[in-house]
């Protein structure tokens, strides 16, 4: 049976079924805030800390199943409290997060023992996509069914990268399904073009918002043609895909 979040996302959860339990460590509470805020919109059990002590605390206390970890803390590096951490977890899958972006410092942080290296200023969809592929690979969790997104007929399989509606096939290019998957993870809810921009094309456009109408105009013929629109603007604020009516 395919189940999904409140948000319309294909739910990750631990083997005893329930949800995933990350720790995030920052200094900084705003970002700590901010990245709770998007891990617990997955579903996620999430704690915070502060410094090294406060995460290895809860790390004994927790059991986390991923750890977003900032390279530098007031109290120690974030190299020696990964060591820390795998000595308590040694499986546990481990994402840098660090305002440092030399090449030295990423190879350090790999060869350290971390999982995968994010560098501020960073997109949260980023930093959710990363940590669910983290878990998926290291066996802390799995998908808890089929990883199908739906939005009234339409259909779309994450796996497979097929695409229906109404049960009638529908052919995209690479960039047209991830923008439609995007759309189609936040059903309901207007995404701007800087939005879109950074999920879709990671800033590779420079801004160019004109980009994102373009490929809005081709899923449109794809999706909507002859049928009830599901994609629709808002202008001035954005785009959102919800069923057709």
């Amino acid at each position: 049976m395919k189940a999904t979040s409140p948000h319309g996302r294909s739910e990750l959860l631990r083997p005893d079924g329930s949800p995933v339990r990350v720790l995030v460590v920052d200094d900084e509470s705003a970002l700590a805030d901010l990245l709770s805020m998007a891990l617990r919109y997955e579903g996620w059990e999430v704690r915070t800390a502060g410094d090294g002590a406060e995460a290895l605390r809860i790390t004994r206390e927790l059991r986390p199943d991923a750890v977003v970890l900032d390279i530098m803390l007031p109290d120690m590096d974030g190299l020696t409290l990964l060591g820390r951490v795998r000595g308590e977890l040694p499986e546990v899958p481990v994402l840098f997060l660090t305002a440092k972006d030399a090449v030295e410092d990423r190879i350090a942080g790999l060869t350290a023992g971390g999982d995968d290296y994010v560098t501020k200023p960073f997109s949260l969809e980023e930093v959710v996509a990363r940590l669910r592929g983290l878990l998926r690979r290291s066996g802390a969790a799995a998908a808890r069914s089929e990883s199908l997104l739906t939005v009234g007929d339409l259909v779309l399989d994450e796996d497979s990268h097929e695409v229906s509606r109404a049960g009638r096939e529908i052919h995209l290019t690479a960039t047209e399904f991830e923008l439609l998957r995007y759309l189609m993870r936040n059903p309901r809810r207007v995404l701007s073009k800087a939005q879109i921009l950074d999920r879709v094309w990671s800033y590779d456009f420079g801004g160019q918002a004109n980009v994102v109408e373009l490929y809005i105009s081709y899923l449109r013929r794809k999706i909507d043609a002859g049928r009830s629109p599901m994609i629709h603007t808002r202008r001035g604020a954005g785009y959102l895909i919800k069923p057709g009516e």
